[in-house]
């Protein structure tokens, strides 16, 4: 399921860079190159088509990410822990303290006194 909505968000994508590099920043894109009135589609609804296709593209790939979140195999498995948390819970054990020598050794000096 991870593998599928990731191809569709690469899909998604691609048709959301297709359709912006069509449209252009000041109103011209792909309505620019029909300026015969006799058009199917005249150029306000052309801009309207592309300005629509845009946010119908963004927002299914906010879907499908939020998707492919819930999605991800974790690979979790029933009483197993991951390495990290193993290995923090053999480190967690006390460390041995050291043994410090308690009385200091004499020296000559203080056996002369």
């Amino acid at each position: 399921m991870f593998t599928f909505i990731s191809v569709l968000i690469l899909i998604v994508c691609v048709l959301m860079v297709l359709i912006v590099l069509v449209q252009n920043s000041k109103g011209g894109g792909l309505a620019s190159n029909f300026s015969s009135s006799n058009q199917i589609m005249g150029v306000k609804k052309t801009t309207d088509f592309l300005e629509k296709a845009t946010w119908v593209l963004a927002g299914s790939l906010l879907v499908l990410c939020i998707l492919t979140v819930t999605t991800i195999d974790r690979g979790e498995l029933d009483g197993q822990k991951s390495q990290i948390e193993q290995q923090l819970q053999e480190t967690e054990t006390a460390p041995e303290t050291p043994a410090f020598p308690t009385e200091a050794p004499s020296t000559e000096k203080d056996t002369a006194k």
